[in-house]
Protein backbone atom coordinates (compact mmCIF):
# COMPACT_ATOMS: atom_id res chain seq x y z
CA UNK A 1 0.00 0.00 0.00
CA UNK A 2 1.24 3.54 -0.97
CA UNK A 3 0.78 6.73 1.42
CA UNK A 4 0.33 6.40 5.39
CA UNK A 5 -3.27 6.55 5.16
CA UNK A 6 -5.20 4.64 2.81
CA UNK A 7 -9.23 5.06 1.70
CA UNK A 8 -10.97 2.22 -0.09
CA UNK A 9 -14.61 1.63 -1.14
CA UNK A 10 -16.46 -1.97 -1.12
CA UNK A 11 -20.02 -1.28 -2.56
CA UNK A 12 -21.82 0.81 0.51
CA UNK A 13 -18.90 0.30 3.52
CA UNK A 14 -15.77 2.51 3.11
CA UNK A 15 -12.41 1.85 4.28
CA UNK A 16 -9.29 3.50 5.91
CA UNK A 17 -5.93 2.16 6.33
CA UNK A 18 -3.75 4.24 9.11
CA UNK A 19 -0.16 2.90 7.01
CA UNK A 20 2.52 3.74 8.99
CA UNK A 21 3.21 0.45 11.04
CA UNK A 22 6.84 0.60 11.93
CA UNK A 23 5.76 3.44 13.92
CA UNK A 24 2.69 2.05 15.30
CA UNK A 25 0.62 3.95 12.67
CA UNK A 26 1.15 7.00 14.85
CA UNK A 27 -1.05 10.03 13.23
CA UNK A 28 0.34 12.59 11.90
CA UNK A 29 -0.94 16.21 10.83
CA UNK A 30 -1.01 15.01 7.31
CA UNK A 31 -2.93 12.18 7.85
CA UNK A 32 -5.23 13.56 9.83
CA UNK A 33 -5.92 16.57 7.04
CA UNK A 34 -6.36 13.49 5.01
CA UNK A 35 -8.90 11.95 7.13
CA UNK A 36 -10.68 14.74 7.98
CA UNK A 37 -11.29 15.95 4.29
CA UNK A 38 -12.31 12.49 3.22
CA UNK A 39 -14.85 12.25 6.51
CA UNK A 40 -16.36 15.26 5.63
CA UNK A 41 -17.09 13.88 1.70
CA UNK A 42 -18.49 10.71 2.53
CA UNK A 43 -21.01 11.99 5.40
CA UNK A 44 -22.95 13.44 2.78
CA UNK A 45 -22.56 10.85 -0.15
CA UNK A 46 -25.94 9.25 0.04
CA UNK A 47 -23.89 5.71 -1.61
CA UNK A 48 -21.72 5.45 1.65
CA UNK A 49 -23.78 4.18 4.05
CA UNK A 50 -20.59 3.38 7.07
CA UNK A 51 -16.88 3.48 7.59
CA UNK A 52 -13.93 1.05 8.95
CA UNK A 53 -10.74 2.16 10.00
CA UNK A 54 -7.99 -0.27 11.03
CA UNK A 55 -4.21 -0.07 11.55
CA UNK A 56 -2.01 -1.73 9.30
CA UNK A 57 -0.21 -4.75 10.40
CA UNK A 58 3.77 -5.06 10.76
CA UNK A 59 5.84 -6.93 9.44
CA UNK A 60 6.31 -9.08 12.93
CA UNK A 61 2.45 -9.86 12.35
CA UNK A 62 1.30 -7.11 15.30
CA UNK A 63 -1.68 -5.06 14.25
CA UNK A 64 -1.15 -2.00 15.87
CA UNK A 65 -4.29 0.58 15.48
CA UNK A 66 -2.49 3.73 16.27
CA UNK A 67 -0.29 4.26 19.26
CA UNK A 68 -1.04 8.31 19.43
CA UNK A 69 -0.29 11.37 17.67
CA UNK A 70 3.17 12.08 15.88
CA UNK A 71 4.54 13.99 19.55
CA UNK A 72 7.84 14.01 17.99
CA UNK A 73 7.56 16.09 15.40
CA UNK A 74 5.78 18.13 17.98
CA UNK A 75 9.00 18.16 19.84
CA UNK A 76 11.35 19.32 17.04
CA UNK A 77 8.79 23.04 16.92
CA UNK A 78 10.15 23.87 20.60
CA UNK A 79 12.07 26.62 19.29
CA UNK A 80 9.35 28.39 17.22
CA UNK A 81 8.20 30.66 20.05
CA UNK A 82 4.88 31.37 18.94
CA UNK A 83 4.15 27.45 18.40
CA UNK A 84 2.04 28.31 15.16
CA UNK A 85 2.40 24.13 14.35
CA UNK A 86 1.38 22.96 17.78
CA UNK A 87 -1.29 25.42 17.15
CA UNK A 88 -2.51 23.86 13.95
CA UNK A 89 -1.75 20.56 14.79
CA UNK A 90 -3.94 20.15 18.19
CA UNK A 91 -7.10 22.62 16.26
CA UNK A 92 -6.81 20.29 13.50
CA UNK A 93 -6.73 16.64 15.67
CA UNK A 94 -9.57 17.98 18.10
CA UNK A 95 -11.62 19.10 15.02
CA UNK A 96 -11.07 15.44 13.56
CA UNK A 97 -12.02 14.20 16.75
CA UNK A 98 -14.99 16.14 16.93
CA UNK A 99 -15.89 15.18 13.22
CA UNK A 100 -15.79 11.25 14.45
CA UNK A 101 -18.42 11.96 17.67
CA UNK A 102 -20.65 13.60 15.45
CA UNK A 103 -20.73 11.68 12.05
CA UNK A 104 -23.56 10.45 11.04
CA UNK A 105 -22.99 7.35 9.62
CA UNK A 106 -22.06 4.12 11.45
CA UNK A 107 -18.03 4.35 12.41
CA UNK A 108 -16.87 1.26 13.27
CA UNK A 109 -13.40 0.95 14.55
CA UNK A 110 -11.24 -1.94 14.40
CA UNK A 111 -8.60 -2.07 16.92
CA UNK A 112 -6.44 -5.27 16.79
CA UNK A 113 -3.55 -4.05 19.10
CA UNK A 114 -2.42 -0.28 20.56
CA UNK A 115 -4.51 2.36 21.08
CA UNK A 116 -3.66 5.54 22.75
CA UNK A 117 -3.74 9.07 22.24
CA UNK A 118 -4.33 10.34 19.14
CA UNK A 119 -5.46 6.80 18.04
CA UNK A 120 -8.22 7.18 21.24
CA UNK A 121 -9.47 9.87 19.32
CA UNK A 122 -10.12 8.40 16.25
CA UNK A 123 -12.06 5.08 17.23
CA UNK A 124 -13.49 5.94 20.20
CA UNK A 125 -15.76 8.32 19.57
CA UNK A 126 -17.51 6.38 16.84
CA UNK A 127 -20.40 4.11 16.81
CA UNK A 128 -18.70 0.66 17.11
CA UNK A 129 -15.21 0.01 18.65
CA UNK A 130 -14.66 -3.74 17.85
CA UNK A 131 -11.50 -5.01 19.87
CA UNK A 132 -9.53 -8.36 19.99
CA UNK A 133 -8.06 -10.03 22.93
CA UNK A 134 -4.75 -8.14 21.28
CA UNK A 135 -5.86 -4.68 21.60
CA UNK A 136 -4.27 -2.73 24.40
CA UNK A 137 -5.21 0.99 25.53
CA UNK A 138 -3.77 3.64 27.45
CA UNK A 139 -3.76 7.37 27.98
CA UNK A 140 -0.68 8.12 28.61
CA UNK A 141 0.05 11.64 28.98
CA UNK A 142 0.94 12.58 32.39
CA UNK A 143 4.12 10.58 32.15
CA UNK A 144 5.01 13.00 29.32
CA UNK A 145 3.82 16.58 30.90
CA UNK A 146 0.37 16.40 28.98
CA UNK A 147 -3.19 15.50 30.16
CA UNK A 148 -5.58 12.88 28.77
CA UNK A 149 -6.60 14.53 25.73
CA UNK A 150 -8.77 13.68 22.48
CA UNK A 151 -12.18 13.72 24.12
CA UNK A 152 -10.80 12.32 27.48
CA UNK A 153 -12.42 15.10 29.57
CA UNK A 154 -15.73 13.59 28.02
CA UNK A 155 -15.14 9.83 27.73
CA UNK A 156 -13.11 9.22 31.07
CA UNK A 157 -15.62 10.73 33.77
CA UNK A 158 -18.44 8.58 32.15
CA UNK A 159 -16.52 5.27 33.50
CA UNK A 160 -17.53 3.45 36.85
CA UNK A 161 -17.10 5.07 39.61
CA UNK A 162 -13.98 6.22 39.98
CA UNK A 163 -11.99 4.60 37.09
CA UNK A 164 -11.63 7.35 34.56
CA UNK A 165 -9.75 9.60 37.51
CA UNK A 166 -7.69 6.40 38.23
CA UNK A 167 -6.65 5.89 34.43
CA UNK A 168 -6.57 9.23 33.25
CA UNK A 169 -3.48 10.04 36.46
CA UNK A 170 -2.02 6.55 36.08
CA UNK A 171 -2.31 5.50 32.31
CA UNK A 172 -2.55 1.89 33.18
CA UNK A 173 -2.54 -0.24 30.49
CA UNK A 174 -5.99 -2.02 29.91
CA UNK A 175 -7.13 -4.46 27.20
CA UNK A 176 -10.33 -5.73 25.79
CA UNK A 177 -12.35 -7.48 28.95
CA UNK A 178 -11.70 -3.78 31.36
CA UNK A 179 -12.40 -1.73 27.84
CA UNK A 180 -15.77 -3.47 27.84
CA UNK A 181 -16.45 -3.13 31.44
CA UNK A 182 -15.52 0.62 31.24
CA UNK A 183 -17.94 1.09 28.41
CA UNK A 184 -15.00 2.25 26.19
CA UNK A 185 -15.68 -0.77 23.81
CA UNK A 186 -18.50 -2.07 22.45
CA UNK A 187 -18.00 -5.66 21.18
CA UNK A 188 -15.31 -8.44 21.62
CA UNK A 189 -13.90 -9.98 18.11
CA UNK A 190 -11.03 -12.47 18.56
CA UNK A 191 -8.16 -11.42 16.73
CA UNK A 192 -8.35 -14.54 14.43
CA UNK A 193 -11.71 -13.65 12.73
CA UNK A 194 -11.09 -10.20 12.10
CA UNK A 195 -10.35 -10.82 8.66
CA UNK A 196 -13.36 -12.62 8.29
CA UNK A 197 -15.59 -9.81 9.82
CA UNK A 198 -14.59 -7.44 7.71
CA UNK A 199 -15.27 -9.29 4.96
CA UNK A 200 -18.69 -10.12 6.11
CA UNK A 201 -19.40 -6.38 6.70
CA UNK A 202 -18.35 -5.59 2.91
CA UNK A 203 -20.78 -8.54 1.49
CA UNK A 204 -23.38 -7.39 3.69
CA UNK A 205 -26.04 -5.16 2.54
CA UNK A 206 -25.82 -1.81 3.87
CA UNK A 207 -28.43 0.25 2.16
CA UNK A 208 -31.04 -0.13 4.83
CA UNK A 209 -30.37 0.93 8.35
CA UNK A 210 -26.83 0.27 7.99
CA UNK A 211 -26.50 0.42 12.35
CA UNK A 212 -28.57 -2.81 12.55
CA UNK A 213 -26.93 -4.64 9.73
CA UNK A 214 -23.68 -4.04 11.47
CA UNK A 215 -25.09 -4.97 14.92
CA UNK A 216 -26.38 -8.47 12.92
CA UNK A 217 -22.82 -9.12 11.67
CA UNK A 218 -21.51 -8.49 14.89
CA UNK A 219 -23.80 -10.92 16.36
CA UNK A 220 -22.36 -13.59 14.69
CA UNK A 221 -18.87 -12.73 15.17
CA UNK A 222 -18.97 -10.78 18.88
CA UNK A 223 -17.94 -13.33 22.00
CA UNK A 224 -17.59 -12.48 25.41
CA UNK A 225 -13.82 -12.50 26.96
CA UNK A 226 -12.60 -13.03 29.73
CA UNK A 227 -13.73 -11.16 33.24
CA UNK A 228 -12.57 -7.86 33.74
CA UNK A 229 -9.79 -7.45 36.25
CA UNK A 230 -10.84 -3.64 36.66
CA UNK A 231 -14.18 -5.16 37.79
CA UNK A 232 -13.24 -7.05 40.63
CA UNK A 233 -10.50 -3.37 41.71
CA UNK A 234 -13.77 -1.37 41.39
CA UNK A 235 -13.97 -1.07 45.17
CA UNK A 236 -10.48 -0.17 46.03
CA UNK A 237 -10.36 1.97 43.04
CA UNK A 238 -13.60 3.98 44.51
CA UNK A 239 -11.73 4.18 48.08
CA UNK A 240 -8.46 5.48 47.15
CA UNK A 241 -9.56 7.96 44.24
CA UNK A 242 -12.85 9.98 45.74
CA UNK A 243 -10.56 12.39 46.96
CA UNK A 244 -10.12 15.84 46.87
CA UNK A 245 -6.48 16.59 45.61
CA UNK A 246 -3.76 14.48 44.30
CA UNK A 247 -1.71 14.43 47.47
CA UNK A 248 -4.96 12.48 49.29
CA UNK A 249 -4.81 9.90 46.74
CA UNK A 250 -1.44 9.41 47.16
CA UNK A 251 -2.34 9.24 51.20
CA UNK A 252 -5.31 6.45 50.25
CA UNK A 253 -3.12 4.40 48.41
CA UNK A 254 -0.63 4.42 51.05
CA UNK A 255 -3.26 3.61 54.06
CA UNK A 256 -4.47 0.62 51.61
CA UNK A 257 -1.28 -1.25 51.85
CA UNK A 258 -2.07 -3.67 49.06
CA UNK A 259 0.58 -4.56 46.06
CA UNK A 260 -2.08 -2.73 44.21
CA UNK A 261 -2.14 0.59 46.01
CA UNK A 262 2.08 0.71 46.15
CA UNK A 263 2.80 -0.12 42.78
CA UNK A 264 -0.47 2.61 41.53
CA UNK A 265 1.13 5.14 44.23
CA UNK A 266 5.02 4.28 42.76
CA UNK A 267 3.84 5.02 39.25
CA UNK A 268 1.84 7.98 40.05
CA UNK A 269 4.90 9.52 41.95
CA UNK A 270 6.80 8.93 38.74
CA UNK A 271 4.35 11.44 36.88
CA UNK A 272 4.73 15.26 36.08
CA UNK A 273 3.61 16.59 39.11
CA UNK A 274 2.05 19.26 37.23
CA UNK A 275 0.64 17.23 35.27
CA UNK A 276 -1.29 15.17 37.61
CA UNK A 277 -2.69 18.42 39.34
CA UNK A 278 -4.48 19.66 35.73
CA UNK A 279 -5.57 15.86 35.19
CA UNK A 280 -7.28 15.83 38.38
CA UNK A 281 -8.83 19.34 37.84
CA UNK A 282 -9.70 18.22 34.28
CA UNK A 283 -11.79 15.39 35.33
CA UNK A 284 -12.94 16.02 38.60
CA UNK A 285 -14.24 19.54 37.73
CA UNK A 286 -15.10 19.42 34.19
CA UNK A 287 -16.59 15.69 33.38
CA UNK A 288 -20.31 17.57 32.97
CA UNK A 289 -19.40 19.08 29.88
CA UNK A 290 -20.93 17.78 26.36
CA UNK A 291 -18.67 16.91 23.61
CA UNK A 292 -17.63 20.22 22.14
CA UNK A 293 -17.35 22.14 25.33
CA UNK A 294 -14.53 19.25 26.50
CA UNK A 295 -12.66 19.66 23.39
CA UNK A 296 -12.37 23.80 24.01
CA UNK A 297 -10.93 22.98 27.15
CA UNK A 298 -8.58 20.88 26.01
CA UNK A 299 -7.86 22.96 23.50
CA UNK A 300 -6.92 25.44 26.24
CA UNK A 301 -4.64 23.21 27.83
CA UNK A 302 -2.72 21.30 25.01
CA UNK A 303 -1.84 25.17 23.68
CA UNK A 304 -0.73 25.58 27.64
CA UNK A 305 0.91 22.69 27.71
CA UNK A 306 3.30 23.31 24.80
CA UNK A 307 4.58 26.47 26.09
CA UNK A 308 5.36 24.28 29.48
CA UNK A 309 8.83 22.54 30.08
CA UNK A 310 7.07 19.57 30.71
CA UNK A 311 6.03 18.26 27.62
CA UNK A 312 8.93 19.21 26.34
CA UNK A 313 11.16 17.26 29.01
CA UNK A 314 8.36 14.79 29.04
CA UNK A 315 8.72 13.86 25.47
CA UNK A 316 12.87 14.20 25.45
CA UNK A 317 12.96 11.28 28.29
CA UNK A 318 10.55 8.94 27.18
CA UNK A 319 10.58 9.26 23.45
CA UNK A 320 14.07 11.27 22.20
CA UNK A 321 16.68 9.85 24.61
CA UNK A 322 14.70 7.51 26.33
CA UNK A 323 16.95 7.84 29.69
CA UNK A 324 12.99 7.43 31.13
CA UNK A 325 14.47 10.19 33.98
CA UNK A 326 12.56 13.32 33.51
CA UNK A 327 13.43 16.40 35.11
CA UNK A 328 9.78 17.70 36.50
CA UNK A 329 9.89 21.84 36.99
CA UNK A 330 8.49 21.88 39.74
CA UNK A 331 9.34 18.29 41.10
CA UNK A 332 6.96 17.99 43.79
CA UNK A 333 2.99 18.60 44.17
CA UNK A 334 3.42 21.12 46.37
CA UNK A 335 5.11 23.05 44.68
CA UNK A 336 2.62 23.13 42.11
CA UNK A 337 0.60 26.74 43.07
CA UNK A 338 -3.10 26.82 42.43
CA UNK A 339 -1.87 30.45 39.51
CA UNK A 340 -0.24 27.57 37.74
CA UNK A 341 -3.33 25.38 37.79
CA UNK A 342 -5.33 27.67 36.75
CA UNK A 343 -3.43 28.78 33.79
CA UNK A 344 -4.33 25.89 31.84
CA UNK A 345 -7.39 26.57 31.85
CA UNK A 346 -7.26 29.94 30.36
CA UNK A 347 -7.74 30.86 26.92
CA UNK A 348 -4.94 31.07 24.98
CA UNK A 349 -3.30 34.22 23.00
CA UNK A 350 -4.22 32.96 20.02
CA UNK A 351 -7.95 32.49 21.15
CA UNK A 352 -10.33 29.67 21.77
CA UNK A 353 -10.84 27.09 18.79
CA UNK A 354 -13.70 27.09 17.34
CA UNK A 355 -15.68 23.98 14.87
CA UNK A 356 -16.99 24.26 11.40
Amino acid sequence: MDGDIVFSRDGGLVGVILNRPQALNALSQPMAIALDAQLREWQVDPAVHAVAIKGAAREDGRVPFCSGGDIRFLHQQQNDPARQFAIAFYEQEYRLNTLVYRFPKPYVALVDGIVMGGGVGISFHGSHRVMSEHALFAMPETGIGLFPDVGATYFLPRCPGRMGLYMGLSGVRVGVADALYLGLATHHVASARMAEFEAALASTDLSGSAECAIDAVLGDFSSDPEDAPLAARQAEVDRCFAADSVEAILANLAAEGTSWAEETRATLLEKSPTSLKITFRQLTQYGDLNFEAAMKLEYRMAIRCNFSHEFYEGIRAQIIDKDRQPKWLPARLEDVGEDLIESYFQPPASGDMTFG
